[in-house]
């Protein structure tokens, strides 16, 4: 009888203990792939949690970190949760903070952890673009890492639509050169998606949308090993603008032009004509074909930033694309984006709620979720954009960030509140931000700014300093306040404040982009005596890449700042007509723009070189090769289309990169400079035209070798 028992047990041990701990072995290859001195040291096992949800305990016992965990990423977040406050490591956009450790520090006794939502959210459509155009596999698992160890379960991921496009349109009768005029280059896909436009930025190869098709198949295999769950692209009637050329009887609505008068729209096939469903059809069943039939979440969406629905039954639209949608994927829910007016309570009014997620994008200045009173009680998550186009610049309002969950969370509408997450158009930036807005799903009780940024600084930089402590808290109160007006409302501002440097030249430079601002909401000496107290840390914190990146940062941000004042002296000079006032004030903005070059072009994240070299790595082998480069630089540059001057779009996306400083900006200020002397001015064309010609060029811009001597020269006139 013993000898029957022992081998039950150890069949039992053979076949259920590994199947158990199969089901995080992704967590463990995470680990490895980060943190190796945690190599063979980890013990994960499932977690029973009676309050239902994701939970974690973490533990240290003899020398082995042990994780119980409700679910894969709530297992991924425990490893997180140890290796920044206990080990003092991190991983981020902006620089790791890794070292190797053998005795594994201790966590004095078991610490628990809860979300109190089931989602945590991550991405925006223009993300894709601004930040992952052109990310390899090798990018996107890296990234992917990172959304796991921050808890993300649930992420935007509509790389490879374009062959799902393809695939339908030629199956529509549209030729091979008809089909691909509809689809757009590497770096405009979002818009697309969105509605917004159609066919710029290409035509693309077939080898190009094939490639993104392995690329897809790759993310979504690693997300869901990670516990990450997809949000593809539905159908919502977009359609090629010319769809009854092809299909007589279809009934589309014309959606007109996106941004004023300069890009054509694609129409929306009317869901509630007979051909919506056919169409739906041939789309969802390409879908299938290429990325498999178990997807639960998708996005899109009608009538998207002004689109038309006049003479449109809307309710009954929605109901029509949420139905089609659940025929061929049941039960799945539709992610609509709580962006100005969208999604209208008339599209709300034709839903099934239970099967609806709101992402409210624009918390940081806005209160869609209380004003819409829940979005009618419908599921929402909590996030903030933050970052528009891809701005540099120090933004975050952090307290807010704080005060909105918490407050969405206890009010009348809490039950509604299902998520929190990040939706920045660009993410290589800020990164404090996005811990922070992700780590709040983990704190049933709202935390006490100052004690997480003094957490933060001792994972983000390896070890605790007092010095860094105190910057930190006077930039919490500074760049990234959350400043209201003297009546309490928010002060309204889309994304970091712009760098003059990074402007089309002229005598009024507000704002450097068209829906952007130049104006400070915070005490601009404050913050740069702040910055001078952080780098007198320096010495403690060699070698540490984090510690340099914040450094080269929030220098960048004080030039930009005192920058201000410099064109302010350049336009006095050109206004009074004084020659050699417009030549010493001038001289004094260029040396800078240059000084801010040189200080960029000492490390890789604030380098054009970095960006053009993921547009050569990915269109490495492909016939569009080249194409892919144009589309990086007119990305950020004038953006689109080629052939209208007086474009809104240019400088969207500006950078205030090295190489791109030294380059076409100094180009440009340098020829306003030239006018101004002669009395002239330089019309906008011209500019224009100097943009596209650049966006042409090969030219990779590689950074120089830094000069510590004249590196020491900048930041000391910086800190001036």
């Amino acid at each position: 009888m013993n000898k029957i028992f022992s081998l039950l047990t150890l069949l039992f041990m053979l076949i259920y203990l590994p199947s158990q701990a199969n089901d995080f072995k992704a967590v463990y290859e995470l680990a490895g792939r980060h943190f190796p001195w945690l190599k063979g040291k980890v013990d994960i096992n499932p977690l029973e949690n009676k309050k239902q949800g994701d939970a974690f305990t973490i533990e240290v016992v003899q020398n082995r970190l042990k994780i119980e965990a409700t679910s894969t990423s709530a297992a991924s977040r425990a490893l997180d949760w140890y290796v920044k406050h206990y080990a003092h490591q991190s991983i981020s956009h902006m620089g790791n903070q890794i070292k190797n450790v053998s005795k594994l520090p201790l966590t004095n006794g078991k610490i628990s952890q809860s979300s109190f939502v089931p989602y945590r959210y991550a991405l925006n459509y223009c993300t894709i673009n601004y930040s992952f155009s052109f990310y390899t596999w090798e990018d996107w698992e890296k990234e992917l890492d990172w959304m796991a160890l921050n808890g993300v379960n649930i992420m935007l991921a509509p790389v490879g639509t374009e062959m799902v496009w393809y695939n339908t349109l030629i199956k529509l009768g549209y030729s091979d050169q008809e089909a691909k005029a509809f689809i757009p280059g590497p770096a405009y896909t979002a818009w697309w998606l969105m509605g917004n436009l159609e066919g710029w930025g290409g035509p693309i190869s077939n080898e190009m949308m094939q490639q993104q098709v392995t690329l897809q198949k790759k993310i979504l295999a690693r997300m869901d090993e990670l516990g990450i769950e997809p949000i593809l692209q539905g159908f919502y009637g977009m359609v090629p603008h010319d769809l009854k050329k092809k299909i007589a009887d279809a009934d589309v609505i014309d959606q007109g032009n996106w941004v004023f008068t300069e890009f054509k729209r694609p129409g929306i096939i009317v869901p509630t004509n007979k051909q919506f469903e056919n169409v739906a059809d041939v789309y969802y069943d390409e879908l299938k074909k290429l990325y498999g039939s178990d997807i639960k979440y998708f996005g899109g969406e009608p009538f998207h930033e002004g689109g038309k629905t006049a003479g449109v039954d809307v309710p009954k639209v929605a109901q029509a694309v949420q139905t089609s949608m659940q025929k061929h994927f049941p039960n799945s829910t539709w992610v609509l984006q709580g962006w100005q007016n969208n999604p209208s309570d008339k599209i709300l009014a034709g839903l099934k709620k239970e099967n609806t997620l709101i992402i409210e994008l624009f918390g940081e200045n806005t209160n869609n979720w209380e004003r819409r009173k829940g979005y009618n009680q419908t599921s929402f998550i909590w996030s903030n954009v933050s970052n528009f186009g891809e701005k540099n610049g120090l933004y975050g309002r952090l307290q807010r960030f704080i005060d909105e969950v918490y407050r969405a969370k206890n009010s009348e509408f809490g039950s509604s509140l299902k998520g929190v997450g990040i939706i920045p158009e660009g993410i290589n930036n800020n990164p404090l931000a996005y811990d922070l807005m992700l780590d709040l799903a983990w704190h049933a009780e709202k935390p006490n700014l100052d004690k997480w940024i003094e957490d933060y600084t001792v994972y983000r930089y390896g070890k605790r300093n007092p010095k860094v402590v105190a910057a930190w808290k006077e930039f919490i109160h500074t760049v990234y306040n959350s400043p209201v007006d003297e009546n309490g409302k928010v002060l309204y501002q889309e994304g970091p404040s712009e760098s003059v440097f990074c402007a089309r030249p002229s005598l009024k430079v507000n704002p450097v982009s068209s829906w952007g601002t130049r104006k400070r909401f915070y005490d601009i000496e404050r913050f740069k005596k702040a910055v001078a107290v952080f780098i007198s840390a320096s010495k403690d914190f060699k070698g540490s890449e984090t510690f340099e990146t914040d450094k080269v940062d929030f220098l960048r941000q004080v030039m930009s700042d005192k920058a201000d004042l410099a064109y302010s002296n350049m336009v006095k000079a050109i206004e009074g007509k004084d020659q050699e006032t417009i030549k010493s004030s001038s001289s004094r903005f260029i040396q800078m723009l240059k000084d801010q070059d040189e200080l960029l072009q000492s490390n890789s994240y604030f380098t054009l070189n970095r960006w053009l070299n993921q547009a050569t790595q990915f269109g490495k082998g492909l016939p569009d090769a080249k194409l892919a480069m144009y589309n990086a630089k007119a990305q950020i540059t004038f953006w689109g289309p080629d052939n209208n001057p007086k474009t809104t779009l240019r400088d969207y996306a500006h950078k205030e990169w090295g190489g791109l400083l030294s380059s076409l900006y100094l180009d440009r200020w340098n020829l306003f400079v030239e006018r101004a002397l002669a009395g002239q001015t330089v019309p906008p064309a011209e500019f224009y035209q100097m943009e596209v010609e650049w966006s042409k060029k090969a030219d990779l811009y590689k950074p120089a070798k830094s000069n510590k001597k004249n590196l020491a020269r900048i930041q000391q006139d910086i800190l001036k």
